[in-house]
């Protein structure tokens, strides 16, 4: 099979039968979820066509073909544009090669590919006369994910009106990091899939979410400063909160852009450090630890960014992820939400200095903990074993 001309890529359709149900996913018709998949792998809008198999067409050496009656993960959509003369089937069993969902063929071939996705064809006939290799979604792309932490194989769902709650649940769950803190992990997946669904069918974009923590923040940091501790650890949590809510808004909904991404990280990174500052300016001065525990406080949270990427560099993934006494250790080391239970600890006692002090300590016992293992790490490579996440060896990837 030719490749396409440069720049040039696969003519894409989303087929529609008429018999197909209209639903909706994360507020979403399937169609358009696959189109902004499509449009995330670099497919252009000119390039994607939507409707009837009697509108198909190849402008491109080749046609890559979906059916909308399925969810397909944004992994399987990217894995899909990049597979010529491949065939995408719902399920593998020793006596079939399964039900074809998608389809990335040579665009004179395009009846063949519409037997296959109907059914009409059997796979073994196509194989024969067209030489295409047939691959379920577990050939098509490996299980970890480096973005969001976990290993989970994609899913691949087909769609009916009585199963979308299950498909949102699922969605979501892939949408959620598996390495985090406890709060995160533990705390808000409950109430953060309840308030993404609302967000998601009224159409609110993520960004809003996003802008919206980051007033948050400035008002929990006036807050501090003025010793309002009760009230700024309330804002503090929102913020949290909608934290966690934006980013996963943003994958159920396919709306990820380098923008909101940019407001996010910088978001995240920027304001601890503030945060621990200004409840030191909220605090009473005269006490001698007070500038020691803010040093070590603030210090060690840049430290401990720069170990991170110290390893992020080296070893080509996150300190957290390599392997379980790491992922475990993330749950509780001294990051904001973590922080935030001894600050509020130490507030609820009366001892809002007192709580400065804890995060002080645990600050410094974190940062011994990740000194360690990143010294282990390479020391590991020194001895000529690679370094690689835990999940990736229990994957087999």
């Amino acid at each position: 099979m030719r490749r396409s001309s440069e720049g040039e890529g696969p003519s894409t359709w989303i087929l529609i039968e008429p018999s197909q149900p209209a639903v909706k996913v994360w507020g979403l018709p399937v169609a358009e979820r696959l189109q902004r998949a499509l449009h995330a792998a670099g497919v252009p809008s000119e390039r994607i066509g939507v409707g009837p198999a009697s509108e198909a067409s190849s402008r491109g050496s080749t046609l890559l073909i979906f059916r909308s009656d399925y969810v397909f993960d944004e992994r399987l959509v990217r894995a899909m544009v990049a597979s010529e003369n491949t065939v995408l089937v719902a399920s593998r069993i020793p006596s079939d090669h399964g039900e074809a969902v998608a389809v990335h063929i040579e665009g004179s071939r395009l009846m063949v590919a519409l037997r296959l996705l109907r059914g009409e064809e059997s796979s073994e006939t196509a194989v024969r006369e067209a030489g295409l290799r047939f691959v379920g979604p577990a050939d098509l792309v490996p299980a970890y994910t480096p973005l969001l932490r976990r290993a989970d194989p994609p899913y691949l769902l087909s769609v009916r009106p009585e199963s979308v709650a299950e498909i949102e649940s699922r969605v979501f769950q892939v949408s959620y990091k598996g390495v985090t803190d406890l709060i995160t992990k533990w705390v808000w997946p409950l109430p953060a899939r309840a308030v993404t669904r609302c967000l998601a069918h009224a159409g609110i974009h993520p960004n809003v979410v996003t802008l919206l923590s980051w007033v948050l923040v400035v008002l929990a940091t006036l807050l501090f400063t003025q010793g309002r501790f009760g009230l700024g650890l309330a804002v503090a949590r929102l913020m949290t909160f909608l934290d966690t809510v934006d980013g996963k808004l943003a994958r159920v909904t396919l709306t990820s852009s380098r923008v909101g991404h940019v407001l996010d990280h910088s978001l995240d990174i920027l304001h601890p450090p503030f945060w621990y500052l200004a409840w030191a300016a909220g605090l009473p001065t005269g006490a001698v630890w007070l500038g020691p525990a803010v040093a070590v406080t603030v210090g060690g949270y840049v430290v401990g960014r720069l170990i991170e990427g110290i390893f992020l560099l080296a070893f080509k993934m996150e300190i957290h992820c390599w392997q379980p006494i790491d992922s475990c250790f993330r749950t509780i080391t001294a990051r904001r939400n973590p922080n935030l239970i001894l600050l509020m600890a130490g507030t609820l006692a009366g001892q809002p200095d007192i709580g400065l002090v804890l995060v002080a300590v645990w600050t410094a016992c974190s940062i011994g903990f990740h000194t360690v293992r990143l010294a282990q790490a390479f020391a590991q490579r020194w001895r000529g074993q690679s370094v690689r996440t835990w999940q990736e060896a229990v994957e087999g990837v």
